[in-house]
């Protein structure tokens, strides 16, 4: 039986790179974008050329079209076995902690925690449904440094990714009775049209020793991280926080 997995938030950055990783390990791959356009079509056509795959247009903060969203993937591909819930927003303006606007802190934690919540909680329920082959069966959130390292300009961020990583220690511990493991991925300096405007910024950083390879990092660093765990190459594990950082927040006197 071949795996399927849903990546949310797939047409660019490290959702795509997820989503060809995962072709490449021998996924059939559903693609989400929030809407059939011209760039989740496009990244339907890159990872089509690596194995089955399909687009899923749809809003993950649309709770109530979750089923149906899961159902449609499932008539094209046949039955889930992994989801990676990589969608996610950056804030609406950096700036003072003291000036975060109510919208910018609605919009964080619609997105990068409720959402990811409920799509989680639909698919584990479609899960347990059913009898389960011996193929592998995770959940991935894709969170971020900043579940840890506080930065000052984007509070609302880090409060959502905080929240997220604390619902992936959550599923692990409801799902693993059920041999369903949860990963959460914490990337750290990533370049990606999310970063792309500090991006550089810190790119000198790394080189000057903020990361312990002194690189900032690619979403195809972050694909192969999903497919591996995804692929279940780690096994006896679930609950794990993956810091994909290159050290950036080893301590260090």
């Amino acid at each position: 039986m071949r795996p399927v997995a849903l990546v949310t938030g797939s047409s660019r950055g490290i959702g795509l790179a997820a989503a060809k990783a995962l072709a490449e390990a021998g996924f059939a791959v559903a693609v989400n974008g929030p809407q059939d356009d011209a760039e989740l079509r496009a990244a339907v056509a890159g990872v089509s050329a690596l194995g089955p795959c399909v687009a899923a247009p749809f809003d993950v903060t649309d709770l109530a079209g979750h089923d149906a969203a899961l159902a449609l993937v499932e008539a094209a591909l046949g039955p889930l076995t992994t989801l990676v819930n990589n969608a996610g927003v950056g804030v609406l303006a950096r700036g003072d902690l003291l000036e975060v606007s109510e919208a910018s802190w609605d919009r964080c934690l619609t997105v990068n925690t409720k959402a990811m919540f409920f799509l989680s909680q639909a698919f584990a329920r479609r899960l347990l449904a059913r009898e389960r082959s011996a193929v592998f069966h995770s959940i991935v959130n894709v969170t971020s440094s900043n579940a840890v390292a506080v930065a000052v300009q984007r509070a609302e961020y880090c409060a959502s990714k905080a929240a997220a990583a604390m619902v992936s220690k959550a599923l692990a511990v409801r799902l693993g009775a059920e041999n369903i493991a949860v990963y959460d991925v914490q990337p750290g300096l990533i370049a990606t049209e999310m970063t792309a405007a500090v991006i550089e910024t810190y790119r000198q950083r790394a080189e000057d020793g903020l990361t312990l390879f002194p690189r900032i990092g690619a979403p195809e660093d972050m694909g192969a991280i999903i497919a591996s765990l995804a692929s279940g190459r780690l096994p006896y594990t679930t609950g794990q926080v993956i810091s994909a950082d290159a050290g950036m927040l080893v301590p260090r006197f």
